[in-house]
């Protein structure tokens, strides 16, 4: 039987957004194939629907133009000549699609080529190097750059989009950044071997670490800021040195007793190079934090490395 309904009455409104008055991409392309086999049952398997869904998508389109597309009959499918012509425009408008994925495609594999991670000191150095090993047997073609420095100069990275990604050891997320913790540590207080601390029995007092000179962090890691919160505000610098591995050697040399995260001298103190000295109410754990802009959720190959640091 012929399909030639009117659809006269039924006329669109001209106002309103495109979204509502121009068929979807799935609509152009079923009218596209209809046209090429001549026939909407084999369009439809074609696009891998079934026939009854290809013809509601046919009516619907109908509807929303307020013309008749296809005419029906038991030898076939064939275009109106109304359809013809939607036809040649909607030829355009998914020629001009593929051409807008396609270009999001590059923008996606640009983005995938490389990675820019930004890391607090003890991050870096002790836990960023097996994250990254088991990145790069996902990734092999991502080229990724690694910028360490204190919690301050991470979110500086971040939020001036210098880097995609970012890792924080402090006890607060820096303003503009959203986060999620991935890890849990603690500081203790380490010293040589030869240090008075070392034969002593009793834990270390709050009040007696902050009147002690102490081989510290700079002002703005992590570490300081865990140190400072627990002591308030009270610690003492003997000398402050700006990574985690020139303290611990620091500590090595005899200079002093220092702060360290227990990740960092895990080696030293099973090779009693360092020696773990107890104390007593004073808060030194503190949470590991993946870090990045507010709103800008990591994606690609950033998302991917977020996904292993909880792995």
């Amino acid at each position: 039987m012929s399909r030639t309904e009117d659809h006269g009455g039924e006329r669109p409104g001209n106002g309103g957004s495109l979204a509502h008055r121009v068929p979807d991409l799935g609509a152009l392309e079923l009218l596209l194939a209809v046209a090429r086999v001549g026939s909407l049952g084999r369009a439809a398997r074609e696009l891998g629907i079934t026939q009854p869904a290809a013809s509601s998508r046919i009516r619907s389109m109908e509807r929303q133009l307020g013309v008749a597309l296809v005419d029906r009959s038991p030898r076939g499918s064939r275009l109106t000549d109304a359809g013809a012509l939607v036809t040649d425009w909607a030829r355009r408008i998914v020629e001009a699609a593929e051409a807008f994925d396609a270009g999001a495609q590059a923008l996606r594999d640009r983005r995938d080529s490389r990675l820019r991670v930004a890391a607090s000191m003890t991050i870096a150095e002790y836990l960023l190097p097996g994250w990254l090993v088991a990145l790069r047997a996902q990734r092999p073609d991502t080229a990724v750059s690694l910028l360490a420095g204190n919690s301050t100069a991470v979110a500086e990275r971040l939020l001036a989009g210098e880097a995609d990604l970012g890792f924080v050891e402090g006890l607060t997320v820096p303003g503009g950044l959203d986060s999620a913790v991935i890890a849990h540590d603690r500081l203790v207080v380490v010293t040589a071997p030869s240090h008075p601390w070392a034969r002593r029995r009793r834990p270390l007092a709050a009040e007696e670490l902050a009147a002690t000179p102490l081989v510290l962090r700079e002002e703005g890691s992590g570490t300081r800021q865990v140190l400072d919160a627990a002591l308030g505000g009270l610690a003492r610098p003997l000398i402050e040195l700006s990574s985690t591995t020139a303290v611990k050697a620091a500590a090595v040399g005899g200079a002093g007793p220092a702060v360290l995260s227990e990740l960092a001298v895990g080696e030293e103190l099973g090779m009693r190079r360092l020696v773990r000295i107890p104390v007593q109410s004073v808060a030194l754990a503190r949470d590991l934090r993946a870090v990045w802009p507010t709103g800008h959720r990591p994606a690609g190959p950033a998302r991917d490395l977020l996904s292993l640091t909880r792995g």
